[in-house]
């Protein structure tokens, strides 16, 4: 064998071992963590029912009313961007956000693991939740000319907590997390930039008219226990691991064709840049997803 094509194979075995490393690096974070975690969030929602109670605000009808003023503000600036805001709140949609991160499970399937029993945890905190506080929208509560709706005019009791919100806690604290730096000042740069994204996100839904800013902070709050959640169930019951086995590609492809269909049907409902880029992904990830099957 010739030295430049040994050089050549060895480049290309350092290559096809990077998945891997990374994917390894992904298993150790999830593995660091500890329940001590659960803390913050926690301290967090109890200091916004300290607020709420020192403010006589536990009953729906304070709820809606201490909050008129912050939403009235905040939504009457936040429209000025309507298009931005609209394609921005999509990504409070699962099939959506979900759309753009396709491509892990090849190459990182520890968080599609992960995601998967978070958002199982996220549905089922999220259900219960708007169940058991049925707060009526601001549609529903306030002079819909006092403010700006974008989009669809929802006026069901479903304000608390913020669905959306918690999609998109939910994910961000597994990305968080999986792909966690090892040196400090990373790490904090890291959590840093994905919170504030995940605010400018989520702060949509007060943006569109949709939710009061209480919805969007404790929403956000339960998502984030709910990407924990999901990560600690996962490393006890790892009943997702067969994502990472190929024979099981099949199935992904068929999903993804279905997802495709789904994303045109919003693009001809809707015609957001948020869909088409949802889709370029879906299809990308489908492409790399049948060649790396067919090459097994």
């Amino acid at each position: 064998m010739s030295p430049a094509k040994a050089i050549d194979e060895t480049n290309l075995s350092k290559l096809s071992l990077q998945p891997k490393i990374m994917h390894s690096t992904t298993i150790n974070n999830f593995d660091k963590l500890k329940l001590s975690l659960f803390y913050l969030p926690i301290g967090l929602l109890i200091l916004i029912v300290v607020f709420l109670y020192g403010n006589d605000a536990l009953n729906i009808d304070a709820y809606r009313q201490i909050q008129k003023d912050t939403f009235l503000f905040l939504n009457s600036k936040l429209s000025q961007f309507p298009s931005l805001q609209n394609n921005l709140t999509q990504l409070g949609n699962a099939l959506v956000l979900f759309s753009f991160l396709t491509i892990f499970i090849i190459h990182k399937p520890k968080i599609w693991e992960c995601l998967i029993s978070a958002s199982l945890a996220s549905a089922l905190f999220s259900f219960l939740l708007k169940k058991l506080f049925s707060v009526p929208r601001p549609a529903a509560t306030f002079d819909n000319d006092s403010f700006v709706i974008i989009g669809e005019k929802l006026m069901a009791n479903n304000s608390l907590p913020s669905g959306h919100s918690i999609t998109v806690f939910t994910t961000l604290a597994v990305l968080i997390f999986g792909f966690m730096p090892k040196k400090l000042n990373l790490k904090i740069l890291w959590c840093l930039t994905l919170v504030a994204l995940g605010l400018l996100v989520v702060s949509t839904r007060v943006g569109v008219g949709a939710h009061y800013p209480l919805d969007v902070i404790i929403g956000s709050i339960v998502g984030y226990i709910s990407g924990l959640t999901g990560i600690f169930i996962n490393q006890k019951y790892p009943i997702w691991n067969w994502i990472n086995n190929k024979k099981y590609y099949p199935v992904f492809v068929i999903l993804f064709l279905v997802c495709s269909v789904v994303m045109i049907n919003k693009i001809n409902s809707d015609n957001l840049v948020i869909f088409y880029l949802a889709l370029i992904s879906l299809l990308i990830s489908l492409y790399i997803l049948i060649r790396t099957y067919v090459k097994k």
